[in-house]
């Protein structure tokens, strides 16, 4: 998991950076609304809502902007109809992916992304096709500069957390999305800073890619990412370090 953990990380600082451009904003709204919808407007009993809501503000989204997305979502303001769909295929050299959409209009969301798939030399697949392959978790990721492996491994363990890894200069925290919420507090009481906490789909078996392969997945991935309507896209590739290397220069 290496080379996707770095990749997951340098992806968190592009969406710092598109923010400015309000794409993120727009997504996250979508994230908040379905949210509020599903399991009404208070975080405190609606961790889907809390973790949308904690989503926004690690990327400095106005609080105005978060509380009339809430309202949408419980029906006191209008525009909070959107349908969640995941959509499965294939990258280049077989690798899985998935996408996490929200969409008003499914008839439009569906060709756009079958052809980003299909320009990239992948295809859009059925129902089920990869889901299988991937699990819903949270995750952490730490610098190493901030905290030490052991003392680490023993908050998050008392939090609830499956699994500590060091990869690289980074921690790297699993955790079940029931106990997501418990381990950012976790760590926030403990001053301890985290570079990305999100929950997110992990692959069961991940694909080692060479340099060019590696090209063409992230400008795939970059690319469904680009689509206001999709939230959040997982894949089941590992790019090995010498290969991030190559990648970097």
């Amino acid at each position: 998991m290496a080379g996707h953990s770095h990749w997951a990380g340098i992806k968190h600082k592009k969406a710092l950076i598109d923010n400015k451009r309000g794409k993120v904003w727009s997504k996250l709204s979508r994230a908040i609304i379905v949210a509020a919808k599903a399991g009404g407007g208070d975080p405190d009993t609606n961790l889907r809502l809390r973790y949308a809501i904690n989503d926004a503000k690690a990327v400095s989204m106005p609080k105005d902007n978060i509380e009339r997305a809430v309202k949408k979502g419980t029906g006191e303001l209008e525009g909070g109809n959107f349908d969640e769909i995941l959509y499965e295929g294939y990258g280049p050299n077989g690798v899985a992916v998935l996408c996490e959409i929200l969409t008003d209009n499914r008839n439009r969301t569906a060709p756009e992304v079958k052809k980003i798939f299909e320009v990239a030399g992948g295809k859009l697949g059925a129902t089920g096709c990869v889901a299988w392959m991937f699990e819903r978790k949270g995750v952490v990721v730490i610098d190493a500069g901030k905290t030490d492996e052991e003392s680490l491994l023993e908050l998050a363990m008392e939090a609830g957390a499956e699994d500590v890894k060091a990869v690289g200069d980074k921690f790297e925290v699993i955790s079940d999305p029931e106990n997501f919420a418990a381990l950012q507090d976790a760590l926030q009481a403990a001053n301890i800073e985290t570079e990305m906490a999100e929950l997110n789909r992990i692959p069961s078996e991940t694909v080692d890619l060479d340099v060019d392969t590696a090209r063409k997945i992230l400008k795939l991935i970059d690319q469904l990412d680009d689509h206001d309507d999709v939230q959040k896209v997982a894949a089941n590739f590992n790019i090995p370090e010498e290969a991030l290397a190559e990648l970097e220069m």
